[in-house]
């Protein structure tokens, strides 16, 4: 099968329409928008805290005054704004020649803009490197999906500086103003201070974050002396991949690495998807669903 690199924008959203979104459709008889629509910005009613519901929406000076805890209900929006925040540095090129983790990113934004845009929602995207690139403001339809494929197709990762997630979250807190869907596509490899930005955009979006993945960033398989580089700092060292003592030790460390992420992310009220370069896309987006499904009980 072809890169994605290799297609064009309307050969890709068809191919993603035959891989992806038919198989979508099927399981979750078009049920896909509602299970990612958030609250609306309407509010509806005030009501008594039932186990279940999300904290975030209790109303904290009225939960104070009546000794026991209110939450705030909104009407739901019948047209849906997402927003895709595409972190697209250089560590987002690490993986295999034929599906590495920015391919995966490109046909991410592909099944995104196409599910929430064929039913009249606005899709929208901020692409960011080692800074804003390029930001795309919220339209509907067959056209807008084609234009945020060709902008990923046509921006590959090229920096050499270390991910600024901090950084992308903050273009999102600046330039996403009316409440929106918001799904933050990145590999999450970052330095410290991406959680105040996070938790500032929850506070007025639904969030979603997706974590694109390597197996090999945590298992590195036994083969020897191999050269390793570093793809935001070009850093290179050499490593005995047969040294079982150290790749015990990389897993430790990239498990400690993950669940701090999985808390971090966690600590804005958000749920971390991960998807691996060796995912079938399908399954994947089954598999959030289900956890969206599960979240809203």
């Amino acid at each position: 099968m072809a890169s994605v690199h290799d297609l064009t924008p309307a050969a890709l959203l068809r191919r993603i329409e035959w891989t992806v979104l038919r198989r979508l459709d099927g399981a979750l008889q078009g049920d896909f928008v509602t299970l990612f629509r958030g609250e609306g910005i309407d509010f509806q009613e005030l009501r008594e805290y039932v186990p279940g519901d999300d904290l975030r929406r209790i109303d904290w000076n009225v939960t104070a005054r009546m000794s026991t805890p209110y939450v705030r209900d909104y009407a739901e929006d019948r047209d849906l704004t997402a927003w895709l925040l595409l972190d697209r540095s250089a560590s987002m090129a690490f993986g295999p020649s034929q599906r590495g983790k920015d391919d995966v990113l490109v046909e991410l934004v592909a099944c995104f803009a196409h599910i929430f845009g064929r039913g009249g929602n606005k899709v929208g995207a901020i692409v960011f490197d080692d800074g804003p690139t390029a930001t795309i403001p919220p339209r509907a339809g067959r056209v807008q999906s084609l234009r945020l494929i060709h902008e990923v197709l046509s921006r590959r990762p090229h920096s050499t500086s270390t991910t600024d997630l901090a950084g992308l979250l903050r273009a999102g807190v600046g330039v996403i103003r009316q409440r929106s869907l918001v799904i933050v596509i990145s590999d999450f490899i970052s330095g410290p201070g991406w959680e105040r930005p996070l938790r500032q955009l929850a506070e007025r979006h639904d969030v979603v974050c997706i974590q694109i993945a390597d197996p090999l960033e945590s298992e590195l398989p036994d083969v020897g002396v191999i050269s390793l580089q570093d793809n935001e700092t070009g850093e290179q060292i050499l490593v005995d991949t047969s040294d079982a003592a150290f790749r015990a030790r990389l897993r430790e460390l990239a498990g400690e690495q993950q669940r701090a992420l999985t808390a971090g992310v966690r600590s804005a009220g958000i749920t971390l998807h991960t998807i691996t370069t060796d995912e079938d896309l399908g399954r994947a987006f089954l598999a959030m669903a289900s956890r969206r499904k599960l979240a809203r009980r």
